[in-house]
């Protein structure tokens, strides 16, 4: 069984329509002193379910609304005899703070891994999360990390030139821009290039570094896993530029696109935007990116995940 919050039915539909299967009922109830509740409509006593959410804020609901809200309708679900629960949660809040960086730092990826534990959800699963190893160690259950580098790498295959090169913004990146030079690699059947900017710490502000490796007449692919005001991704672009980059593609995972991400991201330095559809790009103007923002959706990946681990697959290649 498949259940969407309000918040996400629209991937939900599509992720149901991937299945050939339709979403199953639910209620979700607002009171008028600011409470709520949520509960399944259709029985899910001994049966499979799974239930998606991303956690991004938005006008109406924000992040710990959601949050909320997927809490407490997995525990209804557990305590109404589901024989197993699965949480699909492709933008997954609070995955970026997963380490001490200053006395006292919360690790609040562990702590939301420790609330969803506590209602009995046999697995989590997640798309592209900033960390995938601190992820999958701060759960005790099944916690599964989905890479939408495939998804990526076939639509740029079908559109990119011969000469092209993947660039990570920051070190930290780096394994994630090799798995999609890999992938596209593939699909060209060709060895793809591999760029990297280095990032330096200045007046306690992270800026730009020199860029590493050979993108001159080149089409430069700027992989990350979020674009959120967008300024490490317009540094790198304009670095790409700067080296003699012929155009510069951007690819995220989830676009989150906080202000000021529709200025900063006006430049002509960045021709397209590809994001998935784990977060819609509500707060960029739609006018000034219309030619410019691509969505490519997660939901037929989703969908395979999800038909793996109702047979007991093993969800490893689903990434190529």
């Amino acid at each position: 069984m498949l259940f969407a919050l309000n918040a996400s039915r629209a991937l939900g539909l599509r992720v149901a329509e991937a299945l050939g299967a339709s979403l199953a009922a639910h209620e979700e109830r607002d009171f008028e002193d600011g409470e709520h509740k949520v509960r399944p409509l259709d029985c899910v006593s001994g049966r499979d379910v799974y239930v998606v959410q991303s956690l991004y804020g938005e006008a109406g609901q924000s992040v710990n609304d959601k949050l909320v809200r997927l809490l407490f309708l997995l525990g209804a679900i557990r305590d109404a005899g589901a024989a197993r629960v699965t949480a699909l949660v492709p933008y997954f809040a609070y995955a970026r703070k997963d380490a001490r960086t200053q006395p006292n730092d919360p690790l609040t990826t562990r702590y939301v891994a420790q609330l969803i534990e506590a209602l009995g959800v046999d697995c989590v699963l997640a798309l592209e999360v900033h960390n995938p190893a601190a992820f999958q160690n701060a759960f005790r259950i099944r916690a599964e990390h989905l890479s939408c580098t495939g998804a990526f790498a076939a639509l740029l295959a079908s559109r990119t030139d011969q000469n092209v090169v993947v660039v990570s913004p920051d070190p930290g990146g780096f394994k994630r821009a090799d798995q999609l030079r890999l992938s596209l690699g593939r699909r060209l059947g060709r060895e793809v290039g591999l760029a990297l900017m280095e990032k330096r710490r200045a007046h306690g502000k992270m800026t730009a570094g020199r860029l590493v490796g050979e993108v001159a007449g080149m089409t430069a692919i700027i992989v990350d896993d979020i674009v959120a005001s967008g300024g490490t991704l317009a540094a790198a672009a304009a670095a790409c530029r700067a080296q003699g980059a012929k155009d510069v593609v951007a690819a995220a995972a989830h676009g989150l696109f906080v202000s000021p991400a529709n200025q900063v991201l006006a430049t002509d330095a960045i021709s397209r935007i590809l994001v998935t559809d784990s977060v819609p790009p509500f707060r960029l103007d739609a006018e000034t990116f219309r030619d410019r923002i691509e969505i490519v959706s997660i939901a037929p990946l989703i969908a395979q995940a999800v038909g793996r681990l109702n047979s007991g697959g093993s969800l490893a290649d689903l990434a190529a």
